[in-house]
């Protein structure tokens, strides 16, 4: 699971920033125009409200869980989560959490 944890890392912060840094180019740091087209309609302000709480609530079960099963420089995977989103913090924190657990026979 290391290596799919891992992988899906890399991914998370592939796929995000592959369509950000075009628009980033394209507009240069330009915040109100980031935000106006971030809350452009209200599906796009649902996505946004979905993101939010889904990266608090991994937030709080980092900082829980990190503690419980003692898992080491879980703050990257906070950091990643605030400069990336919940498809970084995500599985790097699971990446982190299973280096930390005890070996168990994989599936994969």
């Amino acid at each position: 699971m290391k290596k799919l944890y891992l992988l899906l890392t890399l991914l998370g912060i592939a796929l995000p920033y592959g369509a950000f840094l075009p628009w980033l180019a394209n507009n240069g740091l330009n915040i109100p125009l980031l935000m106006e087209q971030a809350i452009a309609n209200p599906i796009s302000i649902f996505a946004w409200l979905d993101v939010v709480v889904s990266a608090l609530t991994l937030i709080a079960f980092i900082l829980v869980e990190s503690k419980r099963a003692r898992v080491k420089h879980s703050w990257l995977a906070i950091l990643g989560t605030l400069t990336v989103g919940v498809s970084c913090g995500l599985p790097l924190f699971l990446y982190l959490r299973e280096r930390a657990l005890p070996p168990r026979q994989e599936f994969f």
